[in-house]
């Protein structure tokens, strides 16, 4: 074979390796943008709506908002993300700018950095977020809508930032600090996770990830397929667990060092009558020693009740923002 053939030969093996580079990046890109259209949201939510993210000063968090006029924030729960309010956004978005974010840790927010103290996912930084997300917005004061995580994420900002708050309805919760204090064989039987998740990592993080991933095959329900795609990874996951760690520990030393501070915005807790929390507690009374204007009753739904009930849910946060 002479040099001319070799050297041909060569270059022939260099430009097949070159296209096998260029097709992978090519792939590779493909997938990136199918993950980002998978992670597409708005088709849950009508016309107009629109995603962004917003840097605050400890996360990246996504956030869904949509409609115009005076702000309201919608604070989802464990272990979901801001699709939960896709039954309740819509009507809010008439008259209010419906500002809906994934709290960091959660969705398509960033996972903070573990600390020896779970401050990163303390309520007082969520709490930070949600306030530098709604200035990114350019509102000052806001109400809040909180369910079961974001109901503590709402507390906090009321007692944190309590000129920033105009109004706070909470779904389906009591406080942490009283529910760490008063445990009960109820509250444990009830609410296994919240002993669960406290363990060190990795144990309750691997087996919550086996669960996950059987009910993610099992799954046929658009909006349980959406909260598994980021529920179901490991990073989510553990966030979570940091979450679940910080209301055992940061959290309520947070919250007992503000035991004599009230929340003094209009407040109202709704909870579901078909779920353990009010059987187990007086949640009324309460949240009744929590703040200096408090309302409140059960709606017929279970913990879920911006998805079970949202007519009752809306009208009862109109009700209050009306006050």
């Amino acid at each position: 074979m002479s040099n001319i053939d070799l050297k041909r030969r060569e270059l022939l093996k260099r430009a097949a390796a070159l296209a096998t580079v260029t097709a992978g990046a090519a792939l590779t890109s493909i997938n990136k943008v199918a993950a980002q259209q998978d992670a597409d949201t708005l088709h849950f939510f009508p016309a107009g709506f629109k995603h962004e993210k917003v840097q605050t000063s400890g996360a990246t968090i996504n956030v869904v908002r949509g409609g115009d006029g005076p702000p309201l924030l919608l604070i989802h729960g464990a272990p979901q993300s801001h699709v939960s309010w896709h039954k309740v956004a819509p009507d809010f978005a008439k008259d209010h700018t419906v500002i809906m974010p994934d709290i960091r840790g959660y969705g398509d927010s960033s996972k903070s950095p573990d600390t020896p103290d779970h401050a990163n996912y303390s309520k007082r930084a969520m709490a930070l977020d949600m306030v530098e997300v709604m200035k990114h917005y350019g509102f000052d004061r806001f109400p809040v809508v909180g369910h079961d995580r974001g109901g503590r994420v709402g507390q906090r900002l009321a007692l944190d930032h309590q000129e920033k708050v105009t109004h706070l309805t909470v779904l389906d919760i009591v406080p942490t600090y009283y529910l760490y204090t008063h445990v009960t064989i109820e509250f444990v039987q009830a609410y296994y996770h919240w002993f669960h998740q406290l363990r060190p990592a990795p144990i309750p993080e691997n087996e919550i990830f086996k669960t996950n991933e059987a009910a993610k095959a099992r799954a046929t329900d658009p909006i349980q397929i959406e909260w598994l795609r980021t529920a179901s990874t490991m990073e989510c996951i553990h966030a979570m667990c940091e979450d679940y760690r910080a209301a055992a520990s940061i959290d309520l030393q947070h919250d007992k060092a503000d035991l004599d501070k009230k929340i003094t915005c209009p407040l109202s807790t709704l909870w579901g009558e078909r779920g353990p929390m009010g059987r187990i507690y007086d949640v009324l009374a309460i949240w009744k020693d929590r703040g200096t204007k408090v309302s409140g009753k059960g709606l017929p739904g279970g913990h879920n009740l911006m998805i079970d009930v949202p007519d009752q849910v809306i009208s009862e946060v109109r009700a209050l923002l009306r006050t």
